[in-house]
This record gives structure tokens, C-alpha cells and sequence, in this order.
């Protein structure tokens, strides 16, 4: 009896191990079949969209694209236009400083085949998006910071100059007399520019560059140059890229979050509202900032979500520019 009961219950968990090993594999066998519908299907035309109405910056890298030029090039020649707009507070010449009156730029870039590289708290150059770049391709580093930065852009002919115009040093000034911070909801309708294209090849990459919050603390660094928090791509997948309140976006590890929604299934859309209900359902005080993501996947869908409404992306396509407004959690 005893070797009875020993035989049958052997045989039955010997079963149940064969049916649980069964499952595993068709479950894997059934994710990877995802995965390969995924990626293997083409998108019809180039793509390029941006956080927020850069009008000017995405019709460039838009038009690049449409002109055969690989994602990565059209996507870093598309936020230069704001980089150099001295305009524009938010990004490159002329970004706000921090409380003591320095201009410091943050930056990264990725590619289609995962290479990426990112400056943090770079003084004097204007053109971050492009320095990442150099990072990537020139060292054998991922990221350089400060000072070290600026030294590699002048060694690698980048021109040093004075970030701080005069617009930006009188708010300055005038913010001094009063010492005020918190961050400012949808600032002007404009903040980092997050910028993801699709080229001709169907190959995916990003950039994504900024001067941070205005009158930050000395030395603060937010999401835009973190792989995986400001931007991140998955060329089999997709990519996303975050703006707004980069501590609360590197928390969650947005773009990175989007992108492994998009594997699990979920289409660009739906990824930015996860990604945004991570937040919301965690943080009681989301009603006090902004945060917002653009994703693309490889078939050129497209989605945009935010905390706040206001909040725009860019689309380039078919030859068209066109702001979408997004969706919000708040209403």
C-alpha cells in the first residue's frame, strides 16, 4: 500500500510538473510570438513627433526623415532649433538658470541599435542633444557630467558660449527679490522637448534635451538626460520620451515603463495612460505638477497622455505637421 501510495503519488506530481513546464512554454512560446508580430511589422512612412507645439523643430526633423536621413540625425538636427531659439526659456541658449544665475543643459540621446549617451549640468554649450551624441559615438562612456562635459565639447569642436541672455538674467534678477519656486504648470505651453523618429528603415530614436526647472538648485539634474526616465528606445518595440516634473518621472522610470507596456501588448496610447496612472494613484499631491509622455511603436501608432490638460505633441507625418492635444487624468 505504502509503495502504492508513493508510485501514485509520484506519477500525479510528475504530471503536474509536466503540465505546469507545458504552460510555461507555451506561455513563453506565446510572448515570443508577440514579439515577433510586433517587429516585423513595417511602418508605411516616416514619423517624427515632440513633446509640446515645437512646431518649427519637428516639421526639420520631419522633413530629414522624408528625406531619407536615419532617425538619429533628423531627430538631433530637430531639437537643435530650440536649443539655439533664444526664446524659448525652457531649452539650450537662453534657458532659465538656476538660483544662482547659471544656465546648465541637460541631454541624451538613443539609437535604434540601443547605444545611447546623455550630458548632465553642461554649462556654456548650446547644442546638448548633439554632444550626447559625441558621447555615444566618441568615448567609451554613456554619460559625461559638469565640467568634464564642456572640456570633451571643446575638444570635439563645439563652440563655448555664454548661455545666459540678457531676457533671462533680468527674471533672474527680478526672481531674487522674492526667492519663490515651485514648479509652474505648463510653462508658456512649452518644457523640455522630447523628440522620438521613425525613418524609412523602420528604425527608431530619440532625443531629448532641456535646461531643467527654472531657479533650481545648484547641481539638479531631472529625468531628460536619464535613459529610461526621459526617453528611452526599444527598436523592436517602440520608443517614449517624458516631459514636466522630472523627479516624479524618473521615480516611475517612465519612458522606460512605456516601452515594456507596448511589449506586454498595449498599444502607444494606452502605454501613456498607464504610465501616467502610476503616478497619480501614488503621489496625493499630482494636482501640483505636470507630467507628460509621447510614445511611437514600430508601426508608426502614436500616443500622448499628461496629468494636467494643456499639454500638446507634435506629428509629423505624410508630409503633415499637426499638434495633438492629449489626453489628461485631470479634466
Amino acid at each position: 500500500m505504502k509503495r502504492r501510495n508513493f508510485i501514485t503519488k509520484t506519477s500525479l506530481n510528475t504530471l503536474a510538473l509536466g503540465l505546469g513546464i507545458n504552460s510555461l512554454a507555451n506561455a513563453n512560446s506565446k510572448q515570443k510570438n508577440l514579439k515577433l508580430k510586433t517587429s516585423n511589422k513595417p511602418a508605411s512612412d516616416p514619423v517624427a513627433i515632440c513633446t509640446w507645439e515645437f512646431t518649427q523643430a519637428n516639421a526639420t526633423a520631419g522633413a530629414l526623415l522624408d528625406q531619407g536621413l536615419p532617425a538619429l540625425d533628423a531627430v538631433i538636427k530637430g531639437v537643435a532649433v530650440e536649443e539655439e531659439n533664444i526664446k524659448n526659456t525652457t531649452v539650450g541658449k537662453g534657458g532659465s538658470p538656476d538660483r544662482e544665475g547659471n544656465v546648465t543643459l541637460d541631454a541624451c540621446v538613443m539609437d535604434h541599435t540601443g547605444n545611447c549617451g546623455s550630458v548632465m549640468a553642461v554649462e556654456n554649450i548650446t547644442n546638448v542633444a548633439a554632444l550626447a551624441r559625441k558621447v555615444m559615438e566618441d568615448t567609451p562612456h554613456v554619460i559625461l557630467a559638469g565640467k568634464g562635459a564642456e572640456e570633451f565639447a571643446v575638444q570635439s569642436g563645439f563652440t563655448a558660449e555664454d548661455l545666459l541672455t540678457p531676457e533671462t538674467e533680468k527674471a533672474w534678477k527680478e526672481w531674487l527679490k522674492t526667492s519663490d519656486y515651485k514648479p509652474v504648470i505648463n510653462i508658456e505651453n512649452h518644457d523640455t522637448i522630447g523628440m522620438l523618429g521613425l525613418d524609412k528603415d523602420g528604425n527608431i530614436s530619440g532625443a531629448c534635451t532641456t535646461s531643467g526647472l527654472a531657479y533650481k538648485m545648484k547641481g539638479r539634474v531631472g529625468d531628460s538626460p536619464v535613459i529610461g526616465s526621459g526617453l528611452f528606445i526599444d527598436n523592436a518595440i517602440g520608443g517614449a520620451a517624458a516631459t514636466g516634473m522630472g523627479e516624479e518621472v524618473i521615480k516611475t522610470v517612465g519612458s522606460f515603463l512605456i516601452v515594456e507596456l507596448m511589449r506586454n501588448g498595449m498599444s502607444p496610447q494606452e502605454a501613456c495612460e498607464e504610465a501616467v496612472s502610476r503616478i497619480v494613484t501614488t503621489n496625493p499631491n499630482h494636482t501640483n505638477f505636470q507630467v507628460a509622455y509621447i510614445a511611437i511603436n514600430k508601426e508608426g501608432e502614436t500616443g500622448c497622455y499628461c496629468i494636467h490638460p494643456g499639454f500638446k505633441m507634435m506629428k509629423y507625418s505624410n508630409g503633415k505637421n499637426n499638434p495633438i492635444a492629449a489626453g489628461s487624468h485631470l479634466k
